[in-house]
């Protein structure tokens, strides 16, 4: 997926999620709640998502970064 895909998602997840505490608003009902409740969680892992793209956009493959910490903690050690 990428930054944009992510961002329309969360968007129009954030407008569903607007709604569904509209109608909560109006009285309780468990299967609104319910999928307001799978919406949170849906939103959360979209925005891990997203932070985690974006670091791997900035930074790099985190294997490699690794990778490349270790070799010099090895060279660090030789020294």
């Amino acid at each position: 997926m990428t930054l944009t895909e992510i961002h329309t998602e969360i968007e129009r997840a954030s407008e569903r999620r607007t709604e569904l505490y509209g109608l909560l608003s109006q009285g309780h009902d468990p299967q609104t709640a319910a999928e307001l409740k799978e919406l949170n969680e849906r939103l959360e892992a979209l925005w891990n998502e997203h932070r985690a793209l974006r670091a791997r956009l900035r930074f790099g493959d985190p294997e490699a970064i690794v990778k490349r910490a270790r070799l010099e903690e090895r060279l660090e050690r030789a020294a």
